[in-house]
């Protein structure tokens, strides 16, 4: 009895989900609102993981949301309408990086009042280091790193992302990876 109460909570859910998009692909923006609070977040961290600017970030996701509003009814099936987002606003900030032609300064932050027990100095060589190293990275090498680690997408979602097989995706993240250890270890 309880796996089928759980069944129906999930098809419920699903049909929930299901209707919001539709909804909001009509053109309901009490529904598109819904949309955006719960995908906000994510689209602005994988931007400003492939931006390392706060400035581009935020102008990528709005952009992506522009976007969004305007092509929602291309999305047909609720389970992907968050790697279509956050597709979208990846390949948003990679446009806007290669618009403004320059790469992203680092940017440190001063206050670390919001990490509980403020920042651990003997770690912040490490951090910059990496966000160095990240700075260099193409922005499609970025992307992809944004995309898996801060998105959370499998290489699945990768692969139709990025317009690549599954195993090519893998492959490319894993020399990625390596790339980066190996600068970080000479760094």
């Amino acid at each position: 009895m309880h796996v089928q109460g759980l069944e129906v909570q999930t098809r419920m859910a699903d049909r929930r989900e299901t209707d919001v998009l539709a909804s909001a692909a009509a053109g309901d923006e009490f529904a598109f609102r819904r949309i955006v609070a719960e995908h906000h977040d994510v689209m602005r961290k994988v931007c400003m993981a492939i931006a390392d600017d706060r400035s581009v970030a935020e102008d990528a996701t709005q952009s992506a949301w522009v976007i969004a509003w305007q092509r929602l009814g291309d999305v047909r099936d609720a389970e992907h309408l968050r790697p279509w987002l956050v597709t979208v606003a990846a390949n948003e900030t990679k446009q806007l990086l290669r618009k403004r032609r320059r790469r992203a300064e680092v940017e440190v932050a001063a206050d670390a009042s919001h990490v509980p027990g403020g920042t651990d100095p003997a770690r912040e060589p490490l951090d910059i280091d990496v966000r160095n190293a990240m700075a260099r990275l193409d922005p499609d090498d970025r992307a992809l790193l944004a995309l898996r680690y801060v998105a959370g997408f499998d290489s699945k979602e990768l692969a139709k992302a990025i317009g690549i097989s599954p195993s090519g995706t893998r492959n490319r993240l894993e020399r990625l990876l390596k790339r980066l250890r190996e600068e970080l270890d000479h760094g």
